[in-house]
């Protein structure tokens, strides 16, 4: 079970009230996380407003060097407004995740740059990732990405047609995507 429910505090995508939560703890820098962005982007444009994503740092340290620093990017970016977009950047962009990097994302997307190196700078946003990947270890998250489906852990297949038939309860149909062959093997 999912140890700290979801809150305002939380990244959400999707209506906050919407009747299904998937939840994903990542990294950054995984690559199984990048792989998977595909799954809830596909799973909140099926499922509409019915649907919320949320989004909490795990960042796997001792294997991804730079996921801690792009995890307070992100949430320096968050605190702008614009936490999804950088979301998004760090993912397509693992390959680099240096503070240089960062520093020209947040350019791109026209963060005050000032406010961001100096949250970066004085490592404004740690506590957050700490908080968030304490959380995941109460919740039993030891890799990424895990993902929860209405607050339970989901250990399931990884492609639309399972993670859906999950989401809208085992044995339902009436609530699948309108096209399931979408497949994250």
């Amino acid at each position: 079970m999912l140890a700290l429910p979801v809150t305002i505090r939380d990244h959400i995508r999707g209506p906050i009230d919407a009747p299904w939560t998937l939840l994903e703890y990542g990294d950054h820098q995984c690559p199984a996380c990048r792989a998977a962005r595909p799954l809830s982007e596909f799973l909140l444009t099926a499922f509409r407003n019915r649907l919320r994503f949320v989004f909490r740092s795990f960042p796997l340290s001792n294997t991804h060097p730079h996921a801690q620093r792009a995890a307070e990017a992100a949430e320096a970016a968050g605190d702008q407004g614009r936490f999804w977009e950088m979301h998004e950047t760090l993912l397509e962009h693992q390959h680099a995740l240096g503070d240089d990097a960062l520093i020209e994302y947040a350019a791109r997307l026209h963060l005050d740059l000032s406010r961001f190196v100096n949250d970066l700078l004085y490592r404004v946003h740690t506590r957050r990732i700490r908080d968030d990947f304490h959380g995941g270890v109460k919740s039993g998250v030891n890799g990424t990405p895990t993902f929860f489906v209405n607050g339970l852990r989901y250990d399931g297949l990884r492609d639309a047609e399972s993670l859906a038939a999950s989401l809208c309860g085992s044995g339902t149909h009436r609530a699948r995507p309108a096209a399931s062959s979408f497949d994250m093997k």
